[in-house]
């Protein structure tokens, strides 16, 4: 089967763009407000997020709120039925279901999101409707399904590609259930007004246990924002960024002074520190600050992520922590 990676490397927009090492961005580690601030920015996760950060820039350009721009930004890459790690495209579970994840927070702490979702397009969107029109932040599964319905959202009939239902024949024929292909799109945002909001979206492991849900959801491991500090995002294996809080944790350690780039390193160094296993998974962190510095990070080498700032949006490869 051909790998999220090889994927990645054939892809027209991805091509298009330069790979290089991190942009040289600002070292300061103070958080006030300053007029130097660079705004809009958005960042967001893998190659996928070149033509969601198109999408997003298009709001943050014209002055909109960075809400807007990181729901319809990931909207780009649910819509690719060529994605599989991300939407209807994505790898089923082991029974050949595909269910969704996705979660959204905005600038003033609401925050919403969906789990276990079935037969939506669009399971960004359900979070930010979860957000703004009930009490709750999270809806799973058959309650998460109605709620679209009864908003809605129309169910859709998009069923597995031919390549993808191609490799869960031939998982199935190989009898293990290893679950594998867990990238994301994480993607966070600060609009010219400074305002910071952050969303995330995933299908989850290809061939998962049924009801199997990672990180993507939760708010604090796969996305977390908060307006007076900053925001990060999480990608690779969901379990591992539950279990540090992953997203939270780099958002505490910016309000206590780390650089975003610094916060990530912390993290990716605590899950090697309490994770035994931490060699043969990956996990990768981004994260933005008030005055617009980012931050990259993973285990292992491999992780990139698409920056659009100042009119330019470029992907760029990510420090990892094993150099072995």
């Amino acid at each position: 089967m051909t790998s999220r990676r090889d994927f990645i490397k054939k892809s027209a927009f991805a091509s298009a763009f330069v790979i290089g090492g991190l942009p040289k961005l600002g070292k300061s580690k103070a958080l006030p407000y300053s007029n130097d601030i660079r705004k809009p920015i958005v960042i967001s996760t893998w190659s996928h997020g070149i033509p969601a950060n198109d999408a997003a820039w298009k709001i943050l350009s014209s002055g909109g709120h960075a809400l807007d721009a990181v729901e319809k930004g990931v909207m780009v890459v649910e819509s690719d039925p060529r994605n599989t790690s991300v939407g209807l495209g994505g790898l089923p579970d082991r029974d050949g279901h595909v269910t969704l994840d996705a979660s959204i927070m905005d600038e003033k702490g609401n925050a919403g999101s969906v789990a276990f979702l079935e037969h939506i397009l669009h399971p960004i969107s359900v979070a930010r409707a979860v957000m703004e029109k009930t009490p709750h932040v999270m809806l799973v599964g058959e309650g998460a399904y109605q709620f679209a319905l009864d908003n809605g959202f129309p169910k859709s009939n998009q069923e597995m590609t031919p390549e993808v239902k191609a490799a869960w024949e031939k998982w199935k024929a190989d009898n293990h259930y290893n679950p594998h292909n867990h990238d994301t799109i994480g993607m966070v945002a600060m609009d010219s007004n400074g305002d910071i909001s952050g969303s995330c979206t995933t299908s989850g492991w290809g061939f998962k246990m049924r009801g199997r849900v990672g990180d993507s959801p939760i708010i604090g491991a796969g996305m977390f924002a908060d307006n007076d500090v900053g925001a990060a995002c999480a990608t690779g294996k969901g379990e591992a960024v539950i279990k540090i809080a992953g997203s939270h944790t780099i958002v505490e350690l910016m309000r206590n002074g780390k650089t975003p780039q610094e916060a990530c390193e912390e993290a990716v160094h605590r899950i090697a520190k309490k994770q035994s296993d931490y060699k043969t998974f990956q996990v990768g962190f981004l994260a933005l600050n008030k005055n617009g510095d980012i931050g990259a990070y993973s285990i292992v080498k491999g992780f990139n992520y698409a920056l659009a700032v100042n009119g330019e949006n470029k992907l760029y490869d990510a420090d990892y922590f094993v150099k072995e």
